[in-house]
């Protein structure tokens, strides 16, 4: 029976990167099925490739190099327990460091729609590792002999706690090796241009309209603030996914895995993955429910926001170049048309803006499959974790390219910044302590009335001399001499 005939591709259209000739048989407790000969998963993998070829997502591969981890801990604590004979063992080890290396990723082909255990990618993974082992081995492809998927591969363990736990191991290394860094690096470059620009006045803004001044450092010192809080937010939310659930098994009671299991196979991960997983409190939390998961996607959320806001300012900042704010030049990357000679556009700004939107979104459907745990499993875990590798990896790759193609280059228009400054009226609440509220707001009135400076007006209504208004309308003074954060 081929069984790929129930879908409308091709095992060879389904399976990235593998030639193989001709197939070969294997068997599962569902019965005999056809596998192409070459590859290293086995019947149950096939049987995931035909029913669920939905769309085109595939689960990420992050989550195999980290269920590689998790396989890889577990025989290792079975052979020094003497469950498992040392060859055995060995040949499994190395095909778990292959799988952990990205070696064998050809061969991890599943869909992210699945069953919402995470079964079928578990599987895959046990299927894998047991053909690469049998092969190390010198034995045949699909024998299950003399390593078998489940009885060494799945030692001891339950789709329901592997799949969850290499899900917290993917998202601490992606979030640590990738959006930590990226965050920083866009911080710490923002910061050094507050510090550049920090006694630089100009005119700020309130509600799209004319607000007292500022300076540009002050302005920017906001992003940088943004930025950090949004990080630090991020690790908090990271520090939630130490926790693992692995040695729960099926419902979390931890059947069928040997005594101390849970507590050895977090201990043995730490070591491996260097970072300071633990056993889960409560097996049955970890399992039923992925509340970790849903608050590392909403502090997403968050920094997506914080980039949205940033970007968008700058777009605004740097509209014209002469018939808008015009305040900022931010570098030319690219022509911006196609029909209009010489325009540019803030490109990687509407692509953060872009990126951002559609990390919102991702966190709608994170939250709402994260309320859909049903007793003692979630069943929507496929989804919430290619959510948020998603959001993490465009997250990641915006910072990085929006540091290095706008931030970096991006300069000030001193000229526009003088004529705005100089052009608003509220540097009238400066007067205001003089003078008292109504004799400051009538200049502001004559002087909008008239189109006339706030100077002229003050002097022609005889509020004060001029020395006095140039004194008090200082913009410098105003900022607080470029004190941020005050």
């Amino acid at each position: 029976m081929n069984i790929t005939s129930t879908c409308s591709r091709t095992w060879r259209d389904l399976a990235v990167g593998i030639e193989a000739d001709g197939c070969r048989n294997e068997s599962d407790s569902m019965g005999d099925i056809q596998v192409p000969a070459d590859c290293y998963w086995g019947a149950q993998t096939q049987r995931s490739l035909a029913h669920f070829c939905i769309g085109s997502e595939r689960m990420p591969k992050a989550v195999y190099h980290a269920m590689g981890y998790v396989k890889k801990a577990a025989v290792l604590l079975h052979k020094q327990a003497g469950r498992m004979h040392d060859d055995t063992a060995d040949a499994i080890i190395q095909a778990c460091d292959e799988t952990i290396a990205g070696a064998l990723d050809a061969h991890y082909v599943l869909y992210v729609y699945q069953t919402g255990s995470g079964t079928q990618s578990n599987m895959n993974v046990n299927e894998v590792i047991a053909n690469r082992a049998i092969q190390l081995l010198g034995g045949t492809l699909g024998s299950k002999d003399p390593v078998h998927p489940n009885d060494h591969v799945n030692m001891g363990q339950s789709s329901n706690d592997t799949f969850v736990t290499a899900m917290h191991i993917a998202m601490v290394q992606v979030l640590e090796d990738k959006l930590f860094p990226a965050v920083d690096q866009l911080a710490t470059t923002i910061g050094s241009k507050s510090a550049q620009w920090m006694t630089r006045p100009k005119i700020g803004r309130t509600h799209l309209q004319d607000a007292v001044p500022l300076t540009v450092g002050q302005e920017w010192s906001g992003f940088e603030a943004q930025l950090r809080d949004a990080l630090q937010r991020l690790q908090q939310a990271r520090d939630g996914l130490y926790p693992l659930a692995i040695g729960g098994t099926a419902v979390g009671t931890g059947m069928n895995a040997p005594a101390g299991f849970s507590r050895d196979m977090a201990r043995t991960l730490a070591e491996l993955t260097g970072r300071p997983f633990i056993t889960a409190r409560n097996k049955f939390a970890a399992q039923a429910g992925l509340d970790a998961t849903v608050t590392v996607m909403a502090a997403l959320r968050g920094l997506a926001t914080v980039l949205m806001k940033i970007a968008n300012d700058l777009r605004w900042l740097a509209s014209g170049p002469r018939c808008g704010i015009g305040e900022l030049r931010l570098p030319q990357n690219e022509p911006g048309s196609s029909i209009m000679p010489g325009k540019v556009n803030p490109t990687l700004c509407e692509a953060l803006v872009m990126v951002a939107t559609q990390v919102i979104g991702l966190d709608n459907a994170v939250a709402f499959a994260g309320s859909q745990g049903n007793f003692e499993l979630n069943a929507m875990r496929p989804i919430l974790i290619n959510n948020v590798l998603r959001a993490n990896a465009m997250l990641g790759d915006g910072c990085e390219l929006f540091c290095r193609y706008v931030i970096e280059g991006t300069e000030l228009a001193d000229d526009t910044i003088d004529t705005h400054l100089q052009r608003s009226l509220m540097l009238v609440t400066a007067l205001s302590p003089e003078i008292g509220y109504d004799k400051a707001a009538e200049i502001a009135h004559k002087a909008s009335a008239e189109g006339s400076t706030l100077k002229a007006a003050t002097l022609d209504l005889g509020y004060m001399d001029e020395a006095e208004f140039d004194r008090v309308a200082d913009p410098q003074r105003m900022t607080g001499s470029g004190v941020s954060g005050a």
